[in-house]
C-alpha cells in the first residue's frame, strides 16, 4: 500500500510525469493498478489450500485479549501515509547532499532519540522495561538495527539517489510474495491458491511498471541526443561553426586516410 500512496503523492508533486498518450505513463498506471489487485487478492482471498501444512509448535501470536485495532489501524494509515513523503523529501535531500551513510546516521540518530522519548513518556519509571536481558530479544534487536535498519536504510538511500523514489517503492509489493514464501518455509503456514494468484498479479504489475519506466528512460535518453545532434548542426551552419568545418573535414580525411 506504501508504493501506491508514492505513486500518487508523486504524481501530485510532478516528480513523475502522466500522459495519456504516452504508452509509457499508461503502463505505469496499469501497473499500479495492478499490484493494487494483487495486494487484495493475497489479503482477502484465500481460496482452496494448494499446501497444507501443520501449524508450528511455538505460536507467535500474542495471546492477550486486549487488542486495540482501531488504534493500530489508524498508527498503520499514517505510517502508510508518512514513509512516501519521507522517500520524497529523501530523494530532495540526496540531491542536494548526495551522502548515503551521513544521511543515514543522521536519520538513524533521530529515529532513537524520538523512540526514546516516547517510550520515556509511556513507560515511565519502570527501569526493567529499559533493561535487555542475553535472549531472544537482544537478537532481535541487533539483526532489527544490523539490517532492518543500517543495511535497509543505506541500500533504499542509495537506490533513491540513483533511480528516484518511484524504484524504490514498486520493490515494496514484492515483500508480500516473500512474506507469504517465508511464512510457509518457516512458519510451516499453509499456502492458498489466493496467495499464488495474489503474488502472480503483484508481478506482473511490479513488471509493467518496470517497462514503462525503462521505456521513459529511453525515450528522455532518445531525445536528448536529438538536441545535441540538433545544436551541433545548428552550431556548425553558424558562422563561427563554418569557419571551423574545413578543419573537421580535413581531420576526418586523414582519419579516413
Amino acid at each position: 500500500m506504501k508504493h501506491h500512496m508514492l505513486n500518487s503523492l508523486e504524481f501530485g508533486v510532478r516528480m513523475e510525469s502522466v500522459s495519456f498518450k504516452r504508452t509509457s505513463s499508461v503502463a505505469k498506471m496499469l501497473g499500479t493498478v495492478v499490484s493494487i489487485g494483487g495486494a487484495f487478492i493475497v489479503t482477502l482471498y484465500n481460496g482452496p489450500v494448494v499446501i497444507a501444512m501443520s501449524p508450528p509448535s511455538i505460536s507467535l501470536r500474542s495471546q492477550s485479549p486486549n487488542h486495540d485495532w482501531i488504534i493500530g489501524a489508524a498508527f498503520l494509515a499514517v505510517e502508510y501515509f508518512m514513509v512516501p513523503l519521507w522517500y520524497i523529501v529523501q530523494t530532495q535531500i540526496m540531491r542536494e547532499y548526495p551522502s548515503e551513510f551521513t544521511v543515514v546516521c543522521y536519520y538513524s540518530f533521530g529515529v532513537s532519540f524520538w523512540t526514546g522519548l516516547v517510550t520515556f513518556f509511556t513507560v515511565g519509571s519502570d527501569l526493567s522495561a529499559w533493561k535487555i536481558k542475553p535472549n531472544i530479544a537482544l537478537v532481535s534487536i541487533v539483526c532489527s538495527g544490523l539490517f532492518g535498519s543500517c543495511i535497509n536504510n543505506t541500500i533504499h538511500t542509495w537506490a533513491l539517489r540513483i533511480k528516484g523514489p518511484l524504484f524504490v517503492a514498486m520493490f515494496k509489493p514484492l515483500s508480500i510474495a516473500i512474506a507469504v514464501a517465508m511464512g510457509v518455509i518457516f512458519l510451516r503456514d499453509s499456502l492458498y491458491i489466493g496467495s499464488l494468484i495474489g503474488a502472480a498479479v503483484i508481478t506482473i504489475g511490479f513488471y509493467t511498471v518496470m517497462w514503462g519506466k525503462a521505456k521513459e528512460v529511453a525515450m528522455v535518453e532518445d531525445d536528448n541526443k536529438a538536441n545535441n545532434e540538433d545544436a551541433n548542426e545548428a552550431y556548425l551552419d553558424s558562422p563561427s561553426g563554418s569557419q571551423k568545418a574545413p578543419l573537421l573535414e580535413s581531420y576526418k580525411v586523414d582519419e579516413h586516410v
